[in-house]
């Protein structure tokens, strides 16, 4: 049972991390190769604050959003000026800068040692330290990114932004601030993405690089294509199906060290099999065939 509801938690905390990509991606059209860096700042800055200061959860996890949100600041005024695969190659430079920073800053991060005893959340006075807890406080966690990102699509903001990924030039005709716009949707993208990264640290209680490596930025973009981009639950259906169907292979017999990379053959196998025979993924609005 306590496996099962092992498996959710960690589903809500790629939900999570699938709807942040997914303001990104699917309703700006800018697709980021660096989101696991920002769910490394967030789950980073959280675990050594908690660890080192003895910050507490709700503390750490504030200044953790805060540091990925100033970061992705820093990060997208150069990188957002930049159009199309351009982009994609800047958030991939990014990614590689921030995975050496986990990997070698042996001082604050502990390289590849990692960080452990980070301290499961406390609440005013509620310890969460069950599992059916920490799934009722991952799933509100997934719940406030789906109300944001609802809530930011259905605003004029949200119709800013599908504007520009249709017709970048076309938005800016209308005299709207397009570098205003892509900064601002980085950020809470940033933030959201950090916010899963705060609670995986805290869930875990030991986190280390191999964590927020690339492989971890394209399973969230696998998410979001295969769900569906741009679609109010395309990111849910994603990070369900990423999540739910390699777990099979635990049941048929295969070894844990093959059962490894054979999870990785599934996803590369099913992202194929969606990018030729439904680009636009199981529920989505937008397609990235173009």
């Amino acid at each position: 049972m306590d496996y099962f509801l092992h498996i959710l938690v960690i589903m809500t905390v790629y939900t999570t991390l699938a709807v942040s990509l997914d303001l990104l991606a699917g309703h700006t059209g800018l697709l980021s190769i660096a989101h696991a860096a920002f769910y490394g700042i967030g789950a980073y800055c959280s675990a050594i604050l908690a660890v080192s200061f003895g910050l507490g959860f709700m503390l750490s996890t504030v200044c953790g959003i805060l540091m990925a949100a100033l970061v992705s600041f820093v990060v997208s005024f150069p990188s957002l000026r930049l159009h199309d695969d351009y982009f994609v190659i800047a958030t991939f430079g990014f990614q590689f800068i921030l995975f050496s920073i986990f990997n070698n800053w042996m001082g604050v991060t502990r390289g590849p040692l990692g960080i452990p005893g980070i301290p499961e959340p406390v609440i005013f006075s509620w310890k969460v330290d069950s599992h059916i807890e920490f799934l009722a406080f991952g799933s509100a966690f997934a719940a406030l990114a789906i109300i944001v990102a609802n809530r930011l699509s259905s605003s004029p903001f949200g119709r800013v932004l599908r504007t520009i990924r249709e017709d970048e030039v076309l938005a800016r005709s209308l005299g709207k601030n397009t570098l205003y716009f892509k900064v601002a949707v980085f950020a809470v993208s940033a933030a959201l993405a950090a916010s899963a990264g705060c609670l995986y640290a805290h869930y875990i209680t030991y986190i280390d690089p191999t964590s927020f490596s690339m492989m971890e930025s394209i399973l969230v973009i696998s998410m979001v294509i295969i769900g569906g981009a741009g679609s109010k639950w395309g990111p849910v259906i994603g990070a369900v199906v990423l999540v739910i169907l390699p777990e099979a292979l635990r049941f048929i017999g295969m070894p844990s060290s093959v059962a490894a990379n054979m999870r990785q053959v599934f996803y590369g196998a099913l992202f194929v099999i969606m990018m030729m025979f439904r680009p636009r993924g199981l529920v989505g609005k937008y397609g990235f065939e173009r």
